[in-house]
């Protein structure tokens, strides 16, 4: 049976940025497995806007119905959507900027979180639409946060992939990477042999 996985980036550094080490260690290892097939999305090469009022009120009119300008608008968000619906696993290769997400997967999130088409409100609160699929964080950061009231990231990520109905998020954090060579050697040693760990048991 095939796994199909989601890799997600989110580095403004490219090449030089730490968690796209990471995302390239997980999908260099995903490669040597049959049974795994990788379809990667840059947010960043994306650049996509920040989510906008008309853009957001295009997903209100029916496909049938929209103007060619919300057509236009619209076919982002169900693009994305059409994506995630087709991978069983999604892995968020996250580096950390001022405490939080970067904005541009903020903007993917954004597309991706839609009332009545990833979760639907209930009496009882919103219920996930997309469940039976799991996420993977693979998180770079200068500092030590993972586990302190500092880390916002993680609890962010944690909720709004719960909200469409993804309840099993695996986090592997390179911390420390900005406290000195042996720090940062150390911190990659250990993520990249968590990663391992991880895609063995995919």
């Amino acid at each position: 049976m095939m796994t199909r996985i989601l890799l997600i980036t989110s580095s403004i550094l490219g090449d030089s940025g730490q968690s796209i080490g990471l995302a390239r260690h997980f999908q260099r290892l995903a490669k040597r497995r049959d049974d795994i097939a990788v379809t990667t999305r840059d947010v960043v090469a994306d650049d996509l806007p920040h989510l906008g009022i008309d853009e957001l009120g295009s997903w209100q009119v029916a496909a049938d119905e929209r103007t060619p300008a919300q057509v236009e608008l619209a076919a982002r968000s169900d693009a994305l959507l059409e994506e995630l619906r087709g991978n069983d696993v999604i892995v968020l290769a996250v580096p950390m900027y001022n405490l939080g997400i970067p904005s541009q997967l903020k903007a993917w999130f954004d597309r991706i979180l839609r009332a009545g088409e990833t979760f639907r409100y209930t009496e009882k609160g919103p219920v996930g639409l997309l469940e039976g699929k799991r996420a993977i964080l693979l998180g770079a950061r200068g500092g030590k946060y993972a586990g302190t009231a500092m880390d916002t990231q993680t609890p962010h990520i944690t909720h709004m992939l719960g909200l469409i109905g993804i309840k099993q998020l695996d986090s592997v954090f390179a911390e420390g990477l900005n406290m000195g060579e042996d720090a940062k050697e150390a911190a990659l040693t250990q993520a990249h042999s968590d990663i391992e760990d991880l895609v063995k048991a995919l």
